[in-house]
């Protein structure tokens, strides 16, 4: 079994965990957070769960984005006789990862700056919070633009190629619809179909990455291989 094929199912079980962890640390102990209708609200959250607020941004954002880039290569590589969709494709996974690197990174930053800004000026804290807010949400948590074109264009060379089950990439492409709906403002709320959808679909991915038995890796055609003979037996040449 090939070593990439085993770290990129590995890195979709990863992504799949964080995904879990993430929801179930967003809907009880930072419920109060997310729901937060002001910046100040939010501030006064993280002042008092700063430890819990940390390990949520680093568990969705930086350990998720280590985990994509395995699973983005062998993705490209399981989709390869589909090869610039798959290219393609992969290419968006890596921009993906590097994004929410990015945002857990300068999330955790900003989480540093507001605390220690807190105790000398909370009005500037909170609106540090605010501008810090939106350049993560911009950077990986307001759309799903780059994660939706990854998944849609992988699903799309897995179906043409059979690199994936049927039932994987059908959710797959609902999935990276949903994400690219939710440039639209009002329509933002769509994350949530992408966010589940994946989180299904990066539990049957990493199955099937981890076990070749399911479904082999797509091999690229050579140019020069003769076109299989798909005539019945007997049929006249």
């Amino acid at each position: 079994m090939d070593r990439l094929q085993r770290m990129g199912g590995t890195g979709a079980l990863v992504a799949a965990a964080t995904f879990l962890i993430g929801l179930a640390l967003y809907g009880t102990l930072l419920l109060d957070y997310t729901t937060a209708d002001t910046p100040a609200e939010a501030v006064a959250f993280l002042l008092d769960h700063t430890v819990p607020l940390r390990i949520w941004n680093l568990v969705v954002t930086v350990v998720f984005a280590v985990a994509m880039v395995p699973l983005a290569l062998a993705l490209r590589d399981r989709c390869a006789a589909d090869r610039a969709t798959a290219q393609i494709g992969g290419i968006f996974g890596i921009i993906w990862a590097g994004l929410l690197l990015a945002t857990g990174m300068i999330t955790n930053v900003g989480i540093t700056a507001v605390v220690d800004l807190a105790a000398t000026d909370p009005d500037r804290a909170t609106t540090l919070w605010a501008s810090l807010d939106a350049v993560q949400r911009g950077l990986g948590g307001g759309n799903e633009v780059v994660g939706g074109i990854w998944v849609l264009l992988i699903s799309t060379a897995a179906w043409r190629t059979g690199a994936l089950g049927r039932v994987t990439n059908v959710l797959g492409l609902m999935a990276g619809a949903a994400g690219l709906l939710t440039v639209v403002p009002a329509l933002m709320d769509v994350g949530t179909v992408f966010g589940l959808g994946l989180l299904v679909w990066y539990i049957l991915v990493g199955v099937q990455l981890r076990r070749p038995s399911v479904l082999a890796p797509s091999e690229p055609l050579s140019a020069d291989a003769p076109a299989p003979d798909t005539r019945a037996p007997g049929a006249a040449v």
